[in-house]
């Protein structure tokens, strides 16, 4: 069984690589299950319904986010109603919308998915470590794989979150801050985890946004209207191997994938 996980997808021209680049994938891959974050897909901040329904129709089975999925004023609606798009699980109770789902691969495998949010140099929200697990707690007799997004700033909580859950889930994978780590690797209890899955669009740029704009902003403090640059779009993510029989991790493949820009 593959499980595809697609790293932040950038404003339009990060909805155009997964258009284009999940056909390549599936060819190669054959993705019993697509999961995408997707906090980025309007504009660089926030999501709306009308590109959420594009990414379902495009092949994607459900949507992570984190910190950014508040931006735009239709987020709160729809994450009532959309139980296939997740905010992190981690914030208060009384927060709308769901932190996880257990959804069913092609191949009939059920799959619980957890989105969770971190607190290094980011919004003090509740501790993500036991929520969490509490959450791995309640799949259990229910989900039989379970993949971790979990959207954080600092290398070493990300880092601290794939040790903290080894042996317990299938992968955690790191999202929110765009660069794509070279760590991928299986941890000794059979978690496959990376620092962080990168970031699918517009790579000639800062971080999606276009260079201009984000270095008068380093550069003059000021507030600047950013907007996604155009160019060198890939699709970047991971694949997560698991094994038919056991269930168990056997590998996560680093994606990379050049889309053609036309």
């Amino acid at each position: 069984m593959n499980i595809l996980f697609i790293g932040d997808i950038f404003g339009k021209p990060g909805m155009k690589a997964v258009l284009k680049g999940l056909p390549i994938i599936a060819e190669e891959y054959d993705p019993e299950l697509i999961v995408a974050n997707a906090e980025n897909v309007a504009g660089g901040f926030g999501i709306t319904r009308n590109l959420c329904t594009k990414l379902f129709r495009y092949g994607v089975d459900v949507l992570t986010s984190g910190n950014h999925v508040w931006d735009r004023d239709e987020a709160e609606e729809y994450l009532l109603s959309e139980p296939k798009l997740l905010r992190p699980i981690n914030y208060p109770d009384g927060t709308p919308g769901n932190g996880s789902i257990i959804i069913e691969g092609r191949n009939g495998v059920k799959v619980g998915v957890i989105n969770s949010q971190g607190r290094v140099f980011m919004e003090a929200i509740d501790d993500p470590f036991r929520t969490t697990l509490a959450e791995v707690g309640r799949f259990d007799g229910k989900a039989q794989v379970i993949i971790v997004d979990f959207h954080a700033e600092a290398t070493s909580e990300k880092v601290a979150m794939g040790k903290f859950l080894d042996g317990k889930v299938n992968a955690v994978l790191g999202t929110h801050t765009h660069i794509q780590t070279a760590d991928d690797r299986i941890l000794p209890g059979g978690t496959a985890a990376i620092t962080d899955a990168g970031m699918t669009g517009p790579h000639d740029s800062i971080i999606g946004v276009k260079t201009p704009l984000a270095l008068k902003h380093l550069l003059t403090g000021r507030k600047v209207r950013f907007s996604p640059a155009k160019d060198d779009l890939r699709l970047q993510g991971t694949i997560i191997e698991i094994d038919d029989m056991t269930l168990k991790t056997k590998g996560i493949v680093r994606l990379d994938l050049e889309i053609e820009n036309d």
